[in-house]
């Protein structure tokens, strides 16, 4: 479990923090692209970030799963995955995404984990898998992030 004694990584955020953060996410009511986008966060722990997404509304023309909603979902997973690596005094900032789409959906929802690849002083890689609700896969994407200080006008300094 995220947090527990003897942990081998350090965490920048404490768990309750974490928490906050989802639920803050998931009850977000601020119109944002996720939320539009039927997206809610389901584990988020140092290292790993799960989401769900429905399939319903983020269709292409031919009642498909659009790819840039796999990849809307894929960069959702990894930046809250750098977030939680980069704590409350630090952002990241996607600079590179890249999805492989392997299968296509019509129906039921696409969960998608990022795991970490490497979470460094400035720059954070995460992998994506997306999958569908049998488990098959349906992308795959690296996000790669760079870990900055937050603006003065943030920190409130």
């Amino acid at each position: 479990m995220a947090g527990s004694a003897g942990s081998a990584c350090s965490l920048a955020y404490s768990v309750p923090m974490v928490n906050d953060m989802v639920e803050r996410f998931n009850g977000s009511s601020d119109g944002g692209l996720a939320q539009r986008m039927g997206i809610v966060i389901t584990i988020a722990e140092p290292g790993l970030v799960a989401a769900t997404m429905p399939v319903a509304g983020n269709t292409q023309p031919y009642g498909l799963l659009h790819g840039g909603a796999s990849a809307a979902l894929a960069e959702t997973v990894g930046s809250i995955a750098g977030a939680i690596h980069a704590g409350p005094n630090r952002m990241i900032v996607g600079v590179d995404l890249s999805c492989t789409h392997h299968r296509a959906v019509r129906s039921g929802s696409v969960t998608g984990v990022a795991t970490a690849l490497h979470e460094g002083g400035t720059v954070a890689s995460y992998a994506i898998r997306i999958a569908d609700d049998e488990d098959r896969l349906v992308c795959t994407a690296r996000l790669t992030c760079l870990v900055r200080a937050l603006p003065a006008r943030e920190t409130g300094q």
